[in-house]
């Protein structure tokens, strides 16, 4: 019996014993019941052991085997604390690793907008004479084409594509003509604006077709719409006109002067009103 005793408690300290060993590696929280195991194996190895030298002692070291282990198990909750430390001791570690890496950066994303400031403030002023743009040295051929825009802009409208073509048609370069069209001061739309009254002025256009005689000339869809918009024209009456205009030369059915007019770009209410004016 003692033999026995001997060797389970031999084999388990042992095998309970390295256990213990691993879980401290492992940290699974299994480290203090091994060990409390391998201790109680332990404690049964010698009590076999006792048994072998006397047989008398065996009830004392029974009774002193169960003592130990009371005492071992009472133990359990004092030893817990011991780890709780060193836990709370790599918690704050750790807690400590992170709190520098953001203390650094906080440190360096305080420190970053100063130094931009800084390198913003002396390039600065290096950067403003070279800024400062030079005003191109104008050719002779230039300055004419340039003159020569200025005067036919005085007494009548031009488009810039018009004007560029008018000043080639008087001989001057597609460059220069070019140059001088980008280089006067002048409102392109309100040109539009003053074109379409020169039309107006002398001859019967509908809405869509004043459009797209300014189009014709050289203006921008958008300038040709922006100056027929900001015009003072009664369309009915420019339809009148414009059916006056075609009985001088040519007779009409009321019919065929109602589509005549429309397809001149007037309405189909425009059309209609003004061939009951004029009485077809």
């Amino acid at each position: 019996m003692s033999t026995l005793f001997i060797i389970i408690g031999l084999f388990g300290f042992l095998g309970f014993g390295f256990l213990a060993i691993v879980s401290i590696f492992k940290r699974n929280g299994l480290t203090k019941k091994r060990f409390i195991k391998s201790g109680v194996l332990f404690v049964v190895m010698i009590v076999g052991i006792s048994m072998t030298d006397s047989g008398d002692g065996q009830e004392t070291a029974s009774n002193e085997a169960d003592a130990e282990s009371e005492e071992v198990e009472e133990e359990e909750p004092e030893e817990e604390p011991k780890e709780d430390p060193e836990e709370e001791s790599t918690e704050e570690s750790d807690g400590e690793s992170k709190a520098e890496p953001k203390e650094e950066s906080e440190a360096a994303s305080k420190e970053e907008p100063k130094e931009e400031s800084k390198a913003v403030s002396k390039e600065e002023p290096k950067e403003e004479p070279a800024a400062e743009p030079k005003e191109p040295e104008l050719t002779l051929s230039q300055e004419n084409a340039v003159n020569q825009a200025e005067s036919y802009l005085a007494y009548t409208a031009f488009s810039k594509q018009g004007l560029i073509e008018q000043l080639e048609y008087e001989g001057f370069s597609n460059d220069d003509a070019t140059f001088a069209a980008n280089n006067i001061e002048v409102d392109w739309r309100e040109q539009a604006v003053l074109a379409a009254e020169d039309y107006i002025s002398y001859t019967a256009f509908s809405e869509q077709g004043l459009i797209e005689q300014l189009e014709y000339e050289g203006y921008s869809t958008e300038d040709a719409t922006y100056a027929v918009e900001n015009m003072d024209v009664d369309w009915k009456e420019q339809a009148v006109l414009s059916g006056e205009n075609y009985l001088d030369y040519t007779s009409f059915s009321r019919s065929g002067l109602i589509e005549q007019l429309e397809y001149e770009g007037f309405s189909t209410e425009q059309a209609t009103y003004a061939v009951d004016q004029i009485g077809l």
